[in-house]
């Protein structure tokens, strides 16, 4: 092992990280691989990386001032660094998150989604981090947060099977008191008595579902597979109207180049 990996494995781990501190180091693993033509960033991109309207919760103000106070801090954990160009003018920035965590590519990108917007559903999360790397499945994104459950990164208020789960990152400050509640956990789910402490639920024997000719009880388990198969074709229509939409967008600013190069070729021949 070469001294600064030494270094590295020295520092204790992070278990904390203010507002400021994961907004930059979000914005620095998304755009290092959304937009690596850009990337190390700058103060002035960073702070419009912070401030962008799309895909970030809370919304922010921040200045290129805060940047620079934010990229010391996450320089002296050991999680970002100072880049400098050739021509010497603007520093730039990169992350070490990968150095830092332990997480795969598929983590890192649903790290990455959490530390930008916060408190999500699995199908949210799973279209935002597909972003930045694949992930072809509600299962394997359930897989991939049973891991970093286990290992603290992340809560939820239920299990990631259930209908209706959320999903959270788990670096808030003691302050900020961001523990999920179990609002919003589907009625199947009930807390076991013996594990309110340990916040553990279990699964209720039945679900009443109630028709206008009977009165029956489906079992648990087939109102599970039903539920994730409609929640498979909602994510599955879902990436398709968002898959939609960016063409859409596509198609119309191609419609307004055609537009102005009509305009441009009528004006030169003289048409009104």
């Amino acid at each position: 092992m070469n001294d600064a990996n030494s270094a590295e494995s020295e520092r204790p781990p992070i278990e904390t990280l203010s507002k400021l501190q994961r907004r930059l180091l979000g914005v620095l693993i998304e755009k290092g691989i959304t937009t690596p033509e850009y990337y190390p960033m700058t103060p002035k991109a960073l702070a419009a990386g912070c401030n962008q309207k799309n895909n970030r919760a809370p919304l922010t103000e921040y200045s290129e001032d805060d940047v620079i106070r934010g990229t010391d801090e996450l320089r002296e954990l050991g999680l970002a660094a100072v880049v400098h160009t050739e021509s010497g003018r603007t520093e730039r920035f990169r992350h070490y998150a990968r150095k830092r965590f332990p997480f795969n590519e598929p983590q890192l990108a649903i790290m990455t989604e959490l530390w930008l917007r916060g408190r999500q559903s699995l199908g949210d999360l799973r279209t935002r981090a597909s972003r930045m790397q694949a992930i072809d499945s509600l299962d394997l994104l359930r897989n991939e947060l049973q891991n970093l459950l286990a290992a603290g990164y992340v809560q939820a208020n239920g299990p990631l099977e259930s209908r209706g789960v959320e999903v959270d990152h788990n670096f808030y400050l003691p302050e900020e008191k961001k523990s999920l509640t179990t609002a919003g956990v589907t009625p199947a789910l009930v807390e076991d008595d013996d594990s309110q402490q340990s916040g553990v639920f279990k699964k209720a024997d039945a679900v009443p579902i109630t028709n206008h000719s009977v009165n029956s009880v489906i079992p648990v388990h087939e109102f599970d597979k039903r539920v994730n198969a409609l929640e498979q074709i909602v994510e599955r229509l879902h990436g398709e109207n968002t898959d939609l939409r960016e063409r859409l967008r596509s198609l119309e600013g191609s419609l307004s180049q055609l537009n102005e190069s009509n305009q441009t070729l009528r004006r030169e021949l003289g048409c009104s």
